[in-house]
């Protein structure tokens, strides 16, 4: 399952992420991952949650992206839930791409676990492929 928080910059995205993580460390029976480009949410969210810089990976495109959640879903099948804050930084700002690759991580992920990014963009440029995944 994908999810998607969609806002411009500064409207709250990462602060929406963070209570999203901390709350599942309390109701998730399984492995939480969460990827992000830096650190921005690294002291933020519980030391149970298996942090990922995606610079560390060299990840620089969706089909990268793609690999590497595939990997990691591969490698532990305990993961139930992965949070990605700002696909956009890590993969690229090309949303057909985005939308292709979101489609893949769906079928990927089905009802064994769940994947939540969020989006830095206004809803109204994003394309249909993107928005059958918005909340």
């Amino acid at each position: 399952m994908v999810q998607l928080v969609i806002g411009k910059k500064g409207s709250g995205k990462t602060k929406i992420m963070i209570d999203k993580i901390n709350a599942a460390v309390k109701d998730t029976n399984g492995c939480l991952v969460c990827i992000e480009k830096g650190e921005t949410l690294r002291r933020s969210i519980s030391y149970k949650v298996r942090w990922c810089d995606s610079d560390q990976f060299s990840i620089d495109s969706f089909d990268a992206f793609y690999g590497f959640i595939a990997g990691m879903l591969a490698g532990n099948y305990d993961i139930k839930e992965i949070y990605v804050d700002g696909i956009l930084k890590i993969a690229g700002a090309d949303f057909e791409a985005l939308g292709r690759m979101l489609e893949k991580v769906d079928k990927l992920t089905g009802e064994d676990s769940s994947v939540t990014f969020t989006v830095s963009a206004d809803s109204a440029e994003l394309p249909a492929s993107v928005m059958k995944f918005a909340d």
